[in-house]
């Protein structure tokens, strides 16, 4: 089955870079939108941005300027910079992709990573 792993999430000063990756992987025949979503404590889990697999990108209010959504489609990754972080940034970031996958599961489907925690302090 496919499998969608995050990393880089971790604690940063306000101001402050991140960098979030994830990876896709399994039967994977290809990988249609990709996206980050987040869910801060006592919140919904929302849109942070999503890219397709031409390049075309998409981002929540609350980020344009300061985050930058990116893939590369030969690794199955997609990568989130984050810049001039701020508390209100703070959440679990979750991976999401649309896959279709090979073998068995040819069908395109919805998949979530476990998510990776950044916390921005003041």
């Amino acid at each position: 089955q496919v499998q969608l792993v995050e990393s880089g999430g971790g604690l940063v000063q306000a101001g402050g870079s991140l960098t979030l990756s994830c990876v896709a992987s399994g039967s994977i025949f290809s990988i249609n939108l990709m996206g980050w979503y987040r869910q801060a404590p006592g919140k919904q889990r929302g849109l942070v941005a999503t890219v397709t697999s031409d390049g075309r990108t998409n981002y929540a209010d609350s980020v344009k300027g300061r985050f930058t959504i990116s893939r590369d489609n030969a690794k199955n990754t997609v990568n989130l910079r984050m810049n001039s972080l701020q508390p209100e940034d703070t959440a679990v970031y979750y991976c999401n992709a649309n896959i279709r996958g090979g073998g068995t599961y040819y069908t395109v489907r919805n998949y979530w990573g476990q998510g990776t925690q950044v916390t921005v302090s003041s």
